[in-house]
C-alpha cells in the first residue's frame, strides 16, 4: 500500500490499550479506604434504627403499666408486673414482632413501683440495655457493651 506521495506504507503494530497493574492497584486501594469508612458508618446507622424498637416498646409498656395501676392500685404482686387477669396478653412482656430486644419487668416498693428493662438480643443490639420506671425515668444501663448510668436513652453517643 502506498501513501499519497507514492511511498510504501509500513504497517505499525497497534499499541496495546488497557490499564497497568499499578493503576489497578491504586483503584483497589481507593475502594478499600472508602469501604473501611462506609461500612462502620452504615452499621452504626442500622443499629440506631434497631434501637428504636426498644424505645417504642418501653414507652408503650409504660402506658400499659399506668393503665394497669389505675385499675388495680398496684403494678403487680410479689415482684411480678401486671399479675391480674385484666392485663391480657401483654403482661408476658414478649411483644409480637420484637426482633432486636427482649423485655422484662419487676415491681418494687411493695408493688407501688416498677422497672421495665429492654435487653438487646440481636447481633447489632447486643450490649445495649435500657430501662423505664414508674416515674418515667429513662436510663441507659449498658451502652455498646459498657456500663452506663445515663439518665436518658442513648443512641448516637455516650452522653445525653
Amino acid at each position: 500500500m502506498r501513501d499519497s506521495f507514492g511511498n510504501i506504507k509500513v504497517a505499525r503494530p497497534l499499541m496495546a490499550r488497557g490499564f497497568t497493574l499499578v493503576e489497578l492497584m491504586i483503584v483497589v486501594v481507593i475502594i478499600a479506604i472508602l469501604g473501611s469508612i462506609a461500612l462502620p458508618a452504615y452499621t452504626d446507622y442500622v443499629r440506631r434504627g434497631q434501637l428504636q424498637e426498644a424505645f417504642t416498646l418501653l414507652a408503650d409498656y409504660r402506658v400499659k403499666m399506668e393503665q394497669y395501676f389505675q385499675d388495680n392500685k398496684n403494678y403487680g404482686s410479689g415482684g411480678t408486673c401486671a399479675t391480674a387477669a385484666s392485663a391480657g396478653g401483654w403482661n408476658s412482656f414478649t411483644p409480637t414482632g420484637a426482633q432486636y430486644f427482649t423485655f422484662a419487668c419487676a415491681t418494687s416498693n411493695s408493688d407501688q413501683g416498677y422497672t421495665v428493662t429492654a435487653t438487646g438480643s440481636a447481633s447489632n443490639t447486643s450490649g445495649y440495655e435500657y430501662t423505664i420506671d414508674h416515674n418515667g425515668s429513662k436510663v441507659t444501663t449498658t451502652y455498646k457493651g459498657a456500663a452506663s448510668g445515663a439518665a436518658c436513652w442513648l443512641s448516637r453517643s455516650a452522653s445525653c
